[in-house]
């Protein structure tokens, strides 16, 4: 009898993306986030095969695109066999419905998607956590298109039974969920305190900046550990800590996860207590890619974060990492031959408003050096300011 085998293989969902263009927002400025939505799609694990844009004031309130371009939406699914069609902003709970009853397949939005990715790189307890704090609090008001199967076919009067009853039931058991994750949340915060306090009074740095910029690497090249990178949005979810000497100067270094545009609120507000080694670092490493085309929208980004953490005011050194993959760009787009190139860049207002600034390749090891010395002089007068009687360093 001849054997069968079956094809076990996961298939790669096919995706579109779906973005408005608002007057306060220029075309480059919705590719570049559609990119980095594709980006997003690709790191959950999908195909991103087109794009869809409108331009408009602000997005329709029932469907956030306009009806025209829904159904163009839904005849290239049709035609294409797309499975999930995902939107570049937060979808409301009657969006969601609207649309999902529109196009027939799965809708995600920019928040959900992220809460995937997180959901698929949480490794420790408190980071799984989070996620699922998170996730709930996501899922708490869009309860009603969950329990579709459960209306009758008709509406009307006497035809309010299970459905709503049965929805009702599931809120209370998130908000109890909800409650014991919180509390949960709690326990693991003290314990990591008195871990912290454990670690005894070494200065703290800690490397903050966008995602996939590259903190990961600079975290094994500087501490000679096997932290996880790769080039995918989110590699890293968990806050490492390890203990770093350059010279007889040791201090803690920390590598926390990276920041992005849109980031869900309650994804930030349930992600504070693993930033906390961010709130309590002496010195913040602001890691830049410098290769990427709006590095600038990032640093902004980074810096609205740290506003939001309360860790705005603390000492900075700007790490503009990359270097071996910059690419000369234009000054003015009316004149494309005159470049700007990496040494003007180092002369430019950008390098000297974020000074003091360091431009490494942490994958090619260049100017490391440079940067040890930079980060341990820094180490180095916070020590002395703070223990001045302790001899280590002389």
């Amino acid at each position: 009898m001849k054997q069968k085998f079956y094809d076990t293989a996961v298939k790669q969902e096919k995706a579109i993306l779906v973005g408005v263009i608002t007057p306060n927002e220029t075309a480059e400025q919705g590719k570049e986030y559609l990119d980095e939505l594709e980006f997003l799609v690709e790191t959950a694990g999908g195909k991103t095969v087109k794009t869809f844009t409108q331009k408009m004031l602000r997005p329709e309130r029932s469907t956030f695109v306009g009806t025209g371009k829904l159904e163009e939406i839904k005849a290239y699914v049709d035609a294409e066999e797309i499975d999930i069609v995902v939107f570049d902003d937060g979808l409301s709970p009657s969006q969601l419905r609207n649309i999902e009853n529109e196009l027939q397949v799965k809708i995600l939005d920019r928040n959900n998607l992220i809460l995937d990715i997180f959901a698929a790189r949480a490794q420790t307890s408190q980071a799984r956590t989070q996620v699922e704090l998170a996730q709930l609090q996501y899922l708490l008001p869009r309860l009603t298109r969950l329990w579709t199967h459960l209306e009758r076919q008709k509406g009307g009067i006497g035809m309010r039974g299970p459905g709503e009853s049965q929805i009702e039931t599931d809120r209370r058991i998130i908000l109890n969920k909800i409650s014991l994750l919180k509390e949960r949340l709690k326990l693991i915060d003290r314990q990591n305190e008195t871990q912290r306090k454990n670690r005894g009074q070494l200065i703290r740095v800690a490397l903050v900046g966008y995602t996939n910029v590259g903190k990961s690497t600079i975290m094994n090249m500087i501490s000679k550990s096997e932290v996880f990178a790769e080039n995918k949005l989110f590699a890293t979810l968990d806050t490492t800590v390890r203990k770093v000497v350059i010279d007889n100067l040791p201090f803690l270094l920390s590598d926390t996860v990276g920041f992005i545009r849109k980031l869900p609120h309650h994804l930030v507000e349930c992600f504070k207590s693993t930033l906390d080694e961010v709130r309590e670092a002496d010195i913040l490493l602001h890691v830049v890619d410098v290769s990427h085309p709006n590095f600038e929208d990032q640093i902004k980004t980074v810096n609205e974060t740290l506003k939001e953490l309360g860790a705005i005011d603390k000492p900075v050194i700007t790490v503009f990492n990359k270097i071996d993959a910059y690419k000369p760009i234009p000054v003015d787009p009316s004149e494309p031959e005159i470049k700007l190139t990496l040494n003007d860049f180092k002369q430019s207002w950008m390098a000297k408003n974020n000074s003091p600034a360091i431009f490494i390749s942490a994958l090619n090891k260049e100017n490391i050096d440079e940067f040890r010395s930079i980060v341990y002089e820094r180490a180095k007068a916070i020590h002395t300011e703070r223990y001045p009687y302790d001899n280590l360093l002389y």
